[in-house]
């Protein structure tokens, strides 16, 4: 089973209105609201490309239940731990600029930490989770570590989807997958990327830190895949970029659904490139349809 860990998730309220006037009343045009996260979005495009995962992370009040119904709907599987807080409500307002107001998120306890790191002791070496997101400003800042160390110690293989220390506490547990982005990855190594090529060197220095597969994504100028036998760039495909958000969600989860269905990194990357893509060109997360459709773009070398 593939598990996905979201542990600050959301209901992202999205407002759309044709400009925003501040200090008087405003009436939205069009209003929509889902159930928000790293891991959770992860979650469902594995489940609309046929793979079947459970999430995992904190929930709490009448947001949280939303959550879990929502998920519930689209027949993914759940296993949260429930706080006494209301899961957190993240507004995006969409008019000649977006803006976004992010709430911090409930309370979560020392003994509600020790739960969910029960549940992540009873994975085995057939599962994998994904890490994605930020760390709750209530819980330890080494919490991925932490979780990481169960895993590597349980032989259950990871993806890490996080920036900066997140990102560099974890490699000594040899993740699977990570997945930085371009500026990411500059950030890591106090340099500035702007290429695939400027990526190699770099991205090879993760390999010796211990990770096991990374992909670096330049946005419209391609990404690379990296591991100990080979380096592959890929281009990406043409289109009207719509909304960035869950784009790299998509690419972790399209690589995932390809690498199980194929047991080939290769196909996996390139399946990972069209539906972060996918994303991008669409309002909302990719489909099965919209990934296959641009294939014939992501052209490997």
């Amino acid at each position: 089973m593939i598990y996905t860990l979201t542990l600050n998730p959301s209901v992202d309220y999205i407002i759309e209105l044709s400009e925003v006037n501040l200090g008087e009343l405003n009436r939205t045009e069009h209003t929509s609201k889902f159930a928000g996260g790293k891991g959770i979005n992860v979650s469902k495009v594995l489940q609309r490309m046929g793979v079947e995962s459970k999430a995992l992370g904190f929930v709490g009040g009448f947001t949280g239940d939303y959550i879990k119904n929502q998920l519930k709907h689209e027949a993914i599987h759940t296993d949260f731990v429930q706080v006494e807080e209301d899961t957190r409500i993240n507004v995006k307002v969409k008019a000649a600029d977006e803006t976004e107001l992010n709430a911090a998120g409930p309370t979560i306890s020392a003994e509600k930490l020790a739960e969910l790191k029960e549940k992540i002791s009873k994975l085995n070496s057939e599962d994998l989770l994904v890490l994605a997101g930020s760390i709750p400003s209530t819980l330890p800042a080494n919490t991925y570590e932490e979780l990481v160390k169960i895993c590597s110690e349980n032989k259950v293989s990871f993806v890490v989807d996080a920036e900066g220390e997140l990102l560099q506490k974890v490699l000594p547990y040899n993740p699977f997958l990570i997945k930085p982005n371009h500026h990411e990855l500059g950030d890591l190594f106090d340099t500035t990327i702007t290429s695939a090529e400027d990526v190699i060197p770099y991205g090879k220095k993760l390999l010796e830190l211990g990770a096991q597969n990374v992909i670096v994504s330049l946005a419209g100028d391609g990404a690379v895949f990296i591991n100990q036998h080979e380096t592959i760039i890929s281009t990406v495909p043409k289109g009207e970029v719509k909304s960035s958000v869950g784009a790299g969600d998509s690419m972790v989860a399209g690589f995932l659904a390809k690498y199980k269905e194929t047991q080939d990194l290769k196909e996996a990357f390139r399946y990972s490139i069209a539906s972060g893509s996918a994303t991008a060109f669409s309002i909302g997360l990719c489909t099965k349809e919209n990934v296959e459709s641009l294939l014939p773009q992501v052209v490997l070398k």
